[in-house]
């Protein structure tokens, strides 16, 4: 999986956040957060939907039995960084519940019907976050 999510990282920098693929057309955001038992920088691929000034991402993990890492990491640490497009910008994540998970849910499986898939291929119910602002938007660097 490291490979593959390098592979999609370089693309998305070097295409100012498009990304082809398994995800050609779809929002994909860049996720970096602190290694939960490392300390370190982890970068991953995600797919996000915007709300309002939200992004909201779900840890899918395409239905596997186990929440994703980055998941793991928020839980751990709720501050950091993701690029959209060609900014960077600090968020803090909160794990939503109740009726505003599910609603938002159902919204990114309305827009991406394998979200119902990940859904049925899994005991666990899966994880939906908001990522709000913490600074203003940066360019990223070249």
């Amino acid at each position: 999986m490291s490979d593959f999510n390098e592979a999609i990282i370089a693309e998305f920098r070097a295409h100012g956040g498009r990304v082809g693929g398994p995800f050609e057309g779809v929002s994909v955001l860049l996720l970096s957060t602190t290694g939960a038992k490392s300390g370190a920088q982890r970068t991953t691929p995600v797919v996000y939907m915007q709300d309002g000034e939200r992004w909201i991402v779900f840890a899918s993990k395409a239905g596997a039995p186990t929440n994703p890492a980055w998941y793991h990491n928020l839980l751990a640490t709720p501050t950091a960084r993701i690029e959209v497009g060609t900014v960077s910008v600090e968020v803090r994540a909160e794990v939503l519940t109740g009726a505003e998970r599910d609603r938002l849910f159902e919204r990114q499986a309305v827009r991406h019907p394998q979200f119902d898939e990940y859904a049925a291929n899994t005991s666990r119910v899966i994880p939906v976050l908001a990522l709000s602002t913490q600074s203003k938007l940066e360019p990223v660097a070249p």
